[in-house]
């Protein structure tokens, strides 16, 4: 009973969060309420678009219109920063006022823009006003209360005094309430609405998520992760170590070509019944596994969502990725397996069958494919799925529709062969606490990144560089790193997109350079916590449910000292090649 309530309760959840956005739909930036008409009146047409200092849109920003010092007209604009305001004046009273536009958020200065009447355009009785308007940050008590709300929230995960999907839950709602009590009485303290709260989850990744964990689900029926523990010892010859090797490699060059989430998600339930066959602990071979997720997820354009940022804004080909990164993660995997074997070796050794060949005729008989037609239908879906990831670029697809699609027609397929129990999947293998971290936590991002912490890191790194490359390539790799092992890295990306822009067009020399460092930063520094990357956090999540649980202190320990050795090896490699 408790299963169905917590399952009911989670489903009722996300469905939530998924049809919010509709309630909202008519509630967009506009001209506000229809005007009444004068007769033979004359219309001003005012639009633009509010930025901030990095040419970013502000939605929700309050646009305000004063003629002669009463205000005609009250707009809010919408998430690409867009205003549109519209309304009449007696015929020949426009060429002779002043009209005053004012710009004002929460975290931001006003800015007032003056234009006489005689100076705007005119075309028969309209006339038209576009001004774009640049606001600059101020941090004030939105910023500061969302700062220490978002600390506070983290430490809570880090030395787990609450579950890490309540401790973003609670973050994120309290942002939330303060912004629509304090924050009504007093805008200063208004952090951000329900509404860019919503639109600041990215269901792209959630999808993904979900879609993946379906197929798995269903694939897990079939027993072919038992089977392919089976093969992998078998080509490992019973040497723990060599085992790990080959797993790591492997799941690197899936995750280049796939993307890290997608192949933890296939490969965390071979590791742990690989360990369980070995009797050593799971967490030993899903660690070095997931580190190798992200360091193979960082050689291709479509490896890691802040790559495929990165190529879209700079104009970067998926071989120009592999040209500059390729090699670098090789030498990054060589130092992988040099470091697993320090750390787990001991581990791996203890682990060791004596009489192999019995084991693995032991492992024949034990791991075998249970359901050879449904596992043929799961592949061909999974080859549909891979082929759609490999060429999203040409259809335009999200992954996450690609893996919706492949969920859906394997689970299907499931249901019609009535070889999966609906209410069972959908209760144990889709990763509900996973995928409610994932929203809560998006939106305490989005909170801190519309409050301005991450422009003011941005901002931080372009005064400090003073146009120097060694000393950009250097703040761009190493902030880059730390924020994202502590901070969801497609944010922190997408704010220093314009800032990597500007320093590469203006510090002689630097071209791509400075675009593999942000690659290189935001991917590897995913490594560093496990809420650092999503396949961290997915991948700890699925060891959790099956009982093997590591603390956030505990995966930062091992975790973070192997971030370190990649961004150092990153940083030399960035200053002595200098990839174009």
């Amino acid at each position: 009973m408790k299963t169905h309530r917590y399952f009911l309760f989670s489903f009722f959840a996300i469905a939530l969060f998924f049809l919010s956005p509709l309630a909202f739909a008519g509630h967009g930036a506009g001209s506000g309420p229809p005007k009444a008409m004068i007769e033979g009146g004359e219309t001003i047409n005012i639009s633009g678009i509010v930025l901030d200092s990095h040419k970013e849109p502000i939605n929700e920003a309050a646009v305000k219109i004063v003629v002669n010092g009463k205000e005609m007209d009250h707009v809010v604009t919408a998430h690409n920063g867009k205003y549109v305001a519209r309304f009449q004046m007696e015929k020949g009273e426009i060429q002779k006022a002043t009209i005053e536009i004012t710009a004002d958020k929460a975290s931001f200065k006003a800015l007032t823009y003056s234009v006489l009447g005689k100076d705007l355009a005119q075309q028969g009785d309209h006339f038209y006003i576009s001004e774009d308007m640049s606001l600059d940050r101020h941090l004030g008590p939105a910023f500061w209360i969302s700062t220490v709300v978002f600390i506070l929230a983290y430490v809570l995960i880090a030395f787990e005094l609450l579950h890490r999907t309540v401790a973003a839950m609670l973050g994120a709602i309290v942002m939330l309430v303060i912004s629509y009590t304090i924050g009504t009485i007093n805008p200063e303290y208004h952090i951000f609405s329900f509404e860019s709260a919503i639109f600041s989850i990215d269901m792209n990744v959630v999808f993904l998520l979900m879609g993946m964990m379906i197929i798995v689900g269903v694939l897990k029926h079939t027993g072919v992760f038992q089977w392919c523990a089976y093969i992998s010892y078998k080509l490992a010859k019973g040497k723990v170590f060599v085992l790990v090797v080959y797993l790591m490699i492997f799941t690197a060059v899936a995750s280049a070509f796939l993307d890290n989430v997608t192949t933890m998600l296939l490969l965390t339930g071979v590791a742990i019944e690989i360990s369980i066959s070995l009797g050593i602990n799971p967490l030993h071979m899903l660690i070095p596994l997931v580190l190798a997720s992200n360091v193979g997820g960082t050689a291709t354009l479509i490896g890691d969502p802040p790559n495929i940022m990165i190529g879209s804004f700079a104009g970067l080909t998926f071989m120009d990725f592999v040209v500059a990164l390729a090699a670098l993660c090789g030498v990054c995997m060589v130092a992988l397996i040099i470091f697993t074997k320090f750390v787990w070796g001991k581990a791996y050794g203890a682990a060791k069958v004596e009489n192999v060949q019995e084991y693995i005729q032991v492992l024949k008989e034990k791991y075998q494919i249970t359901d050879p037609r449904l596992l043929t239908y799961g592949m061909a879906v999974l080859g549909l799925v891979i082929f759609l990831f490999l060429s999203h670029g040409y259809w335009h697809m999200e992954v996450s529709v690609a893996a919706l699609l492949g969920g859906a027609v394997l689970l299907t397929i499931a249901m019609i062969t009535e070889k999966v129990d609906l209410i069972e999947l959908i209760e144990k293998d889709i990763e509900w606490p996973t995928l409610m971290f994932f929203i809560f936590l998006f939106i305490m991002v989005g909170a801190v990144e519309t409050s301005g912490l991450l422009a003011v890191v941005a901002d931080w790194i372009l005064e400090l560089s003073a146009g120097d490359f060694v000393i950009a390539c250097s703040l761009i790799l190493w902030v880059a790193a730390i924020m994202s092992a502590f901070v969801d890295n497609i944010p922190f990306t997408a704010t220093m997109l314009p800032i990597v822009a500007y320093l590469s067009s203006v510090i002689p020399g630097a071209e791509n350079t400075l675009w593999w460092a942000l690659a290189l930063g935001a991917c590897f520094g995913g490594n560093g916590t496990i809420i650092g990357a999503s396949a961290n956090v997915v991948t700890m999540g699925i060891a959790e449910s099956r009982g093997y649980k590591i603390s956030f202190i505990g995966f930062m320990k091992t975790a973070f000292p192997f971030m370190i050795i990649t961004i150092i090896i990153a940083h030399a490699w960035l200053l002595f090649f200098r990839p174009q």
